[in-house]
């Protein structure tokens, strides 16, 4: 007898419909065909104790499974239970007439339990999109996969609840979630709020400019100054997800298995920090079958660097590209697959090796020659890509003993959000462009027009701080962000000479 049955298999953040037919006739032996892995070929150890524990059997005649499409590569022990199922319809042990109806994916433990799968919501969107009536799963994955509306999703804990619900008619529990409620219900809970920061609010402020326009920024500062407290608080007052980008997110992470088992949808934009021995492949993605990386991770987000020039150079070099096209290719032999990477980098960096640099007080001291090889694991094409270069000086002792409260994140993003509001408004027209970062020279040239003054004001800054013509732009797009922050309509002298002070690695001295 030939029974079919549909899982779902994920490349890249999208799914794809595996069916499995399963033959059931005279003879021995168990044929496992279509291109699977280890993982899914070792199915048949875990589906026949499985089966046994729970008063079934798995039948002693020749069995022929079939993947297909063939040639696709099935990875992974997602496939347990649609197998499990397809040999027991097959071989006449329980009737499963509208099984067709149904896409099923579980991983089987001995004792008939189901353990969580990857990749869940990109296989319930796919099952929508194919007119699939319901999606069958393991518990911990159905509040992830119920995000889909208009798809019957049941979330099961044992076997035997998916057998009586197709051979005896007993009915699953289905999860329901209302996305929108779930969606705005998280929204303003911040983890980390800018009200803990004592001091630094020239720094704050250059956060919330940062943040506005979704410049990348490179904090530098000794050891001790705050620099990761703030960038771990910049999430906090980006302007909330809209519910497109959490269904993004959320679907990046379901891929690689990160998505919280009481949690469906992800609300709060990702903050990912690496440790800076990462290799270049855990960063950008890739491996023998391809996963996200760091950088895909924290798409709608922070990636936070922290001691940049302890990162490998090679590493850095790879995310020159992501930074410009906001997303990641990665090409094997027989496919590509395109992964999201549209993120806000943070940097962090001592400015010497010591950690200490221009401190009367330092224990201490670096040679200019050592400066120079420390800060030269930068590439310029790197800081190229970084609009805000700020200094971060420790906090003296009157502000850290303040019983006052800073801005609370709240406030702050109340600001940011208005800001980013008027750049949707001006980068309507444009598809790949919503807020200042990423204006290209001409729309540099549209929307920062500069009057008499602030031109003669910036070729001044340039002429005497030495600046690089590459910090031209970077100046102009930050002042453009700065008067949006202030609501007003031009570029004027006082944004201007604000953002040329965002500038310190272009200056003699830094780098050279």
């Amino acid at each position: 007898m030939l029974i079919k049955v549909y899982g779902s298999a994920v490349f890249g953040v999208e799914a794809t419909t595996i069916t499995i037919e399963v033959n059931v006739a005279t003879g021995i032996g168990y044929h496992l065909v279509g291109l699977p892995d280890n993982a899914v070929r070792e199915s048949s150890f875990r589906i026949a104790a499985a089966l046994q524990n729970n008063g079934y059997k798995f039948p002693g005649k020749k069995i022929i499974v079939n993947m297909a499409p063939a040639d696709l590569r099935k990875e992974g022990s997602a496939y347990d239970l649609s197998l499990s199922l397809g040999i027991l319809a097959a071989s006449g042990q329980i009737k499963a007439e509208n099984i067709s109806e149904y896409l099923i994916m579980g991983e089987l433990s001995l004792d008939g339990s189901l353990q969580p799968i990857k990749g869940a919501l990109p296989i319930a969107i796919k099952a929508k999109e194919e007119g699939f009536k319901g999606f069958i799963l393991p518990k911990q994955n159905a509040k992830e996969a119920a995000i889909v509306s208009g798809l019957e999703v049941y979330g099961v804990e044992n076997i035997t609840e998916v057998i009586n619900f197709f051979d005896k008619d007993e009915a699953l529990e289905r999860t329901i979630i209302n996305t929108r409620e779930e969606f705005y219900k998280n929204l303003d809970h911040p983890e980390h709020d800018f009200a803990d920061v004592k001091g630094q609010e020239s720094i704050k402020r250059c956060m919330e400019i940062a943040a506005a326009g979704g410049h990348n920024i490179i904090l530098i500062g000794p050891p001790g100054a705050g620099k990761t407290m703030l960038a771990k608080r910049l999430p906090s007052i980006l302007p909330p997800m809209t519910l497109h980008e959490a269904l993004e997110t959320t679907k990046i992470h379901s891929v690689v298995g990160r998505v919280k088992e009481h949690v469906g949808l992800m609300c709060q934009r990702p903050f990912r920090s690496p440790h800076h021995t990462i290799s270049d492949v855990a960063l950008v993605g890739g491996g023998a079958y391809p996963q996200p990386g760091e950088i895909s991770l924290s798409h709608n987000g922070v990636l936070f660097l922290d001691e940049l020039p302890e990162f490998k150079r090679g590493v850095l070099e790879v995310m020159r590209q992501p930074l410009e096209d906001r997303e990641v290719t990665i090409s094997r032999a027989k496919f590509t697959v395109t992964y999201p990477s549209s993120f806000m980098l943070v940097a962090s960096m001592n400015p010497s090796p010591s950690g200490y640099f221009n401190d009367p007080d330092a224990p201490a001291t670096s040679s200019p020659a050592e400066m120079q090889r420390y800060l030269s694991k930068i590439s310029g094409p790197l800081l190229d890509r970084i609009d805000i270069h700020i200094e971060v000086t420790p906090v003296p002792f009157e502000k850290l003993s303040e019983e006052r409260r800073g801005e609370s994140s709240v406030e702050i993003r109340k600001r940011v959000t208005q800001a980013r509001q008027f750049q949707t408004e001006r980068f309507a027209e444009s598809d790949s462009v919503h807020y200042n970062a990423q204006m290209s020279v001409r729309q540099i040239r549209k929307f920062c027009a500069l009057d008499e003054a602030s031109k003669a004001l910036l070729k001044t800054a340039m002429e005497r701080l030495n600046l690089s013509a590459r910090a031209y732009d970077r100046i102009l797009k930050v002042s453009r962000t700065i008067a949006d922050l202030e609501n007003s309509k031009d570029i004027k002298g006082n944004h201007i000479s604000e953002a040329i002070q965002y500038r310190s690695l272009d200056r003699d001295g830094w780098l050279g």
